[in-house]
């Protein structure tokens, strides 16, 4: 899936945000294996995460929240 603001190598804030939203497994593999090589990436999806942590039905970014904890 080519994400709308993921137009280079880093992931973008807005990129994470479309990949754990709209993304597949896939999108979500490739996710957690740059999360692997660049801890630091995982700051990143924490920070999107928690602007939606407080709804309960937003399941996608509850588990993204625990993923990189």
């Amino acid at each position: 899936m080519e994400h709308r603001h993921l137009t280079h190598s880093n992931y973008s804030l807005p990129a994470i945000d479309d990949i754990i939203s709209r993304g597949g497994w896939s999108d979500w593999v490739e996710l957690q294996q740059a999360c692997v090589r660049n801890p630091s990436l995982k700051e990143k999806v924490r920070k999107v995460c928690k602007a939606h942590i407080a709804n309960p039905y937003a399941q996608r970014y509850h588990f993204w929240w625990k993923n990189v904890q």
